[in-house]
């Protein structure tokens, strides 16, 4: 299915290779070559573009006759002295892939396949090592995958062993462990073009061998009409005899390794794995190498400022490897990835090995910076990663305090740890004095960053509003439009947005309210709407990109959540000339004032209970009402101050420039204090490790539940009905088929 997925950005466009220290090799890059002058340099580039460098490169020449390809295949072969050239006489796809592998270093572990027009995200290697290494028993391993060239989607589905003898769910990209591949006589067939990878993962099955699932889109399959994939479709009769024979063999069901999963259950944390390869980036030794920990990478406004953060930083003075420790589908990875390097914990490893991959990735990166921002997993190995690495500062950003969730959140992390914090960071100073007076963190290790707003795409001058009311099919009847932009969870409110919404149309008529976001809420909200009369006056547009466009169009933008720190759509509001009407929560009024909108105060109290009572005060609906009519009533002069605001304050430069200084200054004097606290954990360390293993099962059921989630929404798994999900995942396959209906699959 296709998905909100940037097909432009192929890996390997550029070689942007990575100078790492080498060891010998673990990996065969198997690269089977015929005539593939177009494609065989991006393919290779992606190769070397890895961030595990151990591996050796093997092109087989599968007796191309053109004099262009060869020549390309010359040129390729000088790139780097991993890659080795092997001709041999034409005998098609399976032959050339077995060659490959018989010519493989003998020290290799791993046969990695690859085809002269496929690509592979620069961590794909790593990712697979690291999920074999850690999987001892499982066979080989693959991810989800993105098809490119004359059709484009994203591929991700469910491993299903008994499915696998039907319908093939898998690519031929994969990296095998050597001795399985050599236990099933590697591909073996000598006929072209009948789907040979499909037939491999079937034999690997029938000896009982599985596989392990990554869940992320480390994979690019190129999809032409000449391919191979196409050839066998043409071949179908004799590929479907023989996939039809080999199925015959499997005799039982097999069950894969899948991630996300929960796999924690009081398990050794293992903070070193003796088996991994370890290689040093030899780059980056004068540079501030930041180690950022975040949970995922959404489009909510704390993982905007991260992309803001990491994308605007100068790349001359700063490294930055990113980890994710929570399941989600991290719409933001390819854009923060053109500026980082992003590992996604749960998409690879058991819980038990990050703290292993943790300290792999210091060691490999010579990090000597740790930002943790909003991830509980963070926050709970701080103590561990002070104690092993004390002389490494470590810095904290807290958007909001949230009495809901453990009586103060991130917040009350931060202050538990405040002996190895090295300085925490927060979004506005209501926050920064609740650290101070609550918390009781030391005032000169805490310091107000706004996150701010680039005014230059917040610009009401880079629009045309009449263009845009025609293109939201705004009606000329509609004199005002409000917009509530933001993700639709009970920290927002959206049901107190309805009874205004309500209370409102019984004064006037003429307004819109645009919708914009998606959540949890947001089903129950359409529905409430309609309940109560009022979806004529609602438009419910989900996810939008580009907001800007909705602020254009917008005369004011409405906030009634219980909790924020300050909310970047207000930034963005007011850039865009757009007054705001919020409640007064966190530091909203520290960027609201009279001029340009109304803070409207909060009648609820912000604890777990009140979280989920849409039981709201008139009194609280009627301030909401009077302000969004006072507003439209004086509309110019309210728009008169908004922009400047921004402008003198609130910019994304004045925040780059903010943290730049801050990271510079706790790299270059980190605090004595927090070193030697750190050096007095080193005779504690077991019990560091334990915390951790105490805080994974804390959060166990919150963490199996994400997982649940994932797989519905990534994989459509419902745990009540296998059977029916697999005929439905079988029917699935039958429609895509067909041109019509794959055309409207594909919107």
């Amino acid at each position: 299915m296709k998905e909100c997925y940037n097909f432009k950005l192929e890996p390997g466009k550029k070689l942007q290779k990575i100078n790492y220290e080498l060891k010998e090799p673990v990996i065969s890059v198997i690269i089977p070559f015929y005539n593939d002058k177009e494609y065989i340099e991006q393919s290779v580039n992606a190769v070397l573009n890895q961030t595990f460098p151990n591996y050796e490169i093997l092109i087989i020449d599968d007796g191309s006759k053109d004099v262009e390809s060869l020549q390309k295949l010359k040129e390729v072969s000088k790139k780097d002295n991993r890659i080795k050239i092997f001709h041999k006489e034409n005998e098609g796809l399976s032959a050339t892939r077995d060659y490959g592998a018989k010519k493989a270093d003998s020290r290799t572990k791993y046969l990695m396949f690859a085809d002269a027009d496929d690509l592979m995200e620069k961590t794909f290697l790593e990712c697979a090592y690291w999920a074999l290494e850690t999987n001892q028993e499982a066979a080989w391993v693959y991810s989800d995958s993105v098809g490119f060239g004359e059709q484009e989607y994203t591929w991700n589905k469910w491993f299903n062993s008994e499915k696998m003898k039907e319908v093939n769910d898998l690519v031929s990209m994969a990296m095998i462990r050597k001795e399985a591949f050599e236990a099933v006589n590697g591909y073996e067939l000598r006929e072209k073009a009948v789907n040979e990878d499909w037939n491999l993962w079937l034999k690997l099955i029938a000896k009982g061998y599985y596989p392990v699932h990554i869940s992320a889109y480390l994979e690019w399959y190129r999809r032409k009409a000449t391919g191979e994939l196409s050839q066998a479709n043409l071949n179908k009769e004799r590929a479907r005899e023989i996939i039809k024979q080999t199925a015959s063999t499997i005799t039982k069901k097999v069950e894969a390794i899948q991630y996300p999963k929960k796999d924690y259950n009081y398990d050794v944390i293992i903070d070193k794995n003796e088996s991994i390869v370890t290689s040093r980036n030899l780059e980056n030794g004068e540079k501030i190498n930041i180690l950022m920990i975040f949970p995922w990478l959404i489009s909510g406004g704390a993982d905007k400022f991260n992309l803001e953060l990491v994308s605007r930083l100068d790349k001359e003075k700063y490294n930055v490897i990113i980890i994710t420790t929570e399941p989600n589908k991290n719409v933001l990875r390819q854009q923060i990835e053109q500026y980082s390097t992003v590992y996604d914990l749960t998409s690879f490893i058991d819980k038990k090995y990050w703290i292993s991959f943790i300290n792999y990735i210091i060691e490999k990166e010579n990090i000597n910076l740790i930002f943790n921002s909003n991830s509980k997993f963070g926050y709970n190995i701080i103590p561990y990663l002070k104690a092993t690495n004390p002389k490494i500062p470590i810095i904290d950003y807290i958007h909001m305090e949230e009495w809901y969730h453990r009586n103060g959140g991130y917040s009350r992390y931060s202050g538990m740890l405040n002996s190895v914090i090295d300085k925490t960071l927060t979004c506005n100073e209501n926050s920064a004095q609740i650290l101070c007076n609550y918390f009781k963190k030391d005032k000169e290790q805490v310091k107000t960053v706004y996150i701010g707003v680039d005014e230059n795409i917040f610009n009401p001058n880079n629009f045309n509003k009449d263009q845009l009311l025609k293109r939201y099919n705004i009606s000329e009847q509609c004199k005002y439009v409000i917009s509530y932009i933001c993700r639709i969870t009970e920290q927002k409110r959206p049901m107190l947005l309805l009874e205004i919404i309500k209370e409102l149309k019984t004064r006037r008529n003429d307004f819109q309210v645009l919708v914009v976001g998606d959540g949890n809420l947001l089903n129950e909200m359409k529905q409430k709407a309609k309940k109560m009369k009022i979806q004529e006056n609602i438009m419910f547009l989900g996810n939008i990109e580009n907001t800007e466009e909705i602020y254009e169009i917008s005369d004011l933008t409405i906030n009634c959540s219980i909790k924020e720190g300050i909310a970047l759509t207000s930034y963005e509001s007011l850039a865009m000339k757009v007054p705001v009407i919020s409640s007064d929560v966190g530091g909203q009024k520290e960027l609201i004032n009279e001029q340009v909108g109304i803070i409207v105060p909060c009648m609820q109290k912000e604890n777990n209970k009140e979280m989920h009572n849409s039981n709201y005060s008139q009194e609280e609906i009627n301030e909401y009402v009077e302000a969004i009519e006072k507003v439209i009533n004086n509309i110019e002069t309210y728009k008169s101050k908004c922009r400047e605001t921004i402008v003198d304050k609130f910019t994304i430069k004045n925040m780059i420039n903010n943290m730049s200084a801050i990271f510079e200054e706790v790299h270059n004097t980190p605090n004595p204090e927090k070193i030697q606290n750190g050096e007095k954990l080193k005779d504690n360390i077991d019990i560091t490790k334990e915390l951790i293993t105490i805080n994974a099962m804390n959060d166990n059921i919150e963490y199996a539940w994400e997982c649940r989630e994932y797989e519905k929404k990534v994989y459509g798994r419902e745990y009540s009905s296998e059977g029916f999900n697999y005929k439905y995942e079988l029917l699935k396959e039958k429609l895509w088929k067909i041109p019509l209906w794959r055309k409207i699959m594909s919107k």
